[in-house]
């Protein structure tokens, strides 16, 4: 059955946990979304883990709407999110609506993600208005890491930790249908995870949640970064190292291609060739 917005919702009702993994590409899309994900996210870590940037903060909206295009025509199940990158919906709240527009309407998107608490609360009301489904992201938001002095455990501290709580409110009353929470203590992910009617989607913020968001890279072994909060639920790194070091040898050594591996001809046309 396809997954939608009010399937989020239904689930936190029915407290059933929700599953979403990242993707970049067609072909990962379309296997994810064979594996009964709940949604896929074409995360702006696509950034780091696809085109070598140093964070996320160089991701542009041309970037943004290629991949989650790429992705779109792979997913037939999940419900598929699009991040609204750096500088996409801090200008203005019109550029904020029209960006995420772009997203639905040029990359197929059924629903955006924006980052920040209090300070974008007029962007999502807009963004909802326009009738596009928007997610909140809180914690360690990685378009702020310049503010954050790199990437930080975020809510530790009272104030902190108060304020998430409450950014977490008011982005809810804002329209989001659900918020990830990501680098937060695990206790403060089960507090705002009850002081919401809304999903919460952990990422390093314990098994506390509505739901859980990895990037799928990350948890295969692919990437070459493990996070605290990462598991390594497959090592497809290894295999994929394996397989292709094994191509390289044969190839060289000449036991790759055999016949198996070729097409025939009669052999009288290859005689009256010259």
């Amino acid at each position: 059955m396809k997954k939608t917005v009010s399937s989020f919702l239904e689930a936190k009702a029915k407290q059933e946990k929700l599953t979403i993994l990242t993707a970049y590409d067609f072909s990962t899309a379309k296997l994810i979304d064979s594996c009964g994900i709940d949604a896929i996210l074409v995360g702006d870590s696509l950034g780091m883990v696809c085109l070598g940037y140093e964070n996320t903060l160089s991701v542009t909206m041309a970037d943004m709407i290629h991949h989650t295009k790429a992705v779109a025509r792979g997913v037939k199940e999940a419900l598929l999110i699009a991040d609204m990158p750096f500088m996409s919906y801090q200008v203005s709240i019109e550029e904020a609506v029209r960006n995420a527009g772009r997203l639905v309407q040029e990359a197929n998107a059924e629903a955006v993600k924006l980052e920040g608490g209090a300070t974008v609360v007029d962007e999502i009301k807009a963004i909802v208005r326009a009738q596009i489904p928007v997610m909140g992201h809180l914690g360690l938001t990685p378009q702020s890491i310049n503010m954050f002095g790199g990437f930080k455990v975020q809510g530790r501290e009272l104030e902190a930790a108060k304020r998430l709580i409450d950014d977490a409110k008011r982005i809810e009353d804002a329209g989001v249908f659900g918020i990830v929470l990501e680098c937060i203590p695990e206790a403060l992910a089960v507090k705002i995870t009850e002081a919401v009617s809304i999903p919460t989607i952990g990422i390093g913020a314990g098994a506390g949640c509505d739901g859980q968001v990895l990037v799928y890279l990350d948890m295969l072994n692919l990437s070459g970064f493990t996070p605290k909060f990462v598991k390594n639920f497959a090592d497809a790194g290894s295999v994929m190292k394996e397989g292709i070091t094994k191509y390289v040898t044969e190839v060289r050594n000449g036991t790759f291609p055999t016949s198996e591996h070729s097409f025939k001809i009669n052999a009288e046309i290859i005689d009256k060739l010259y």
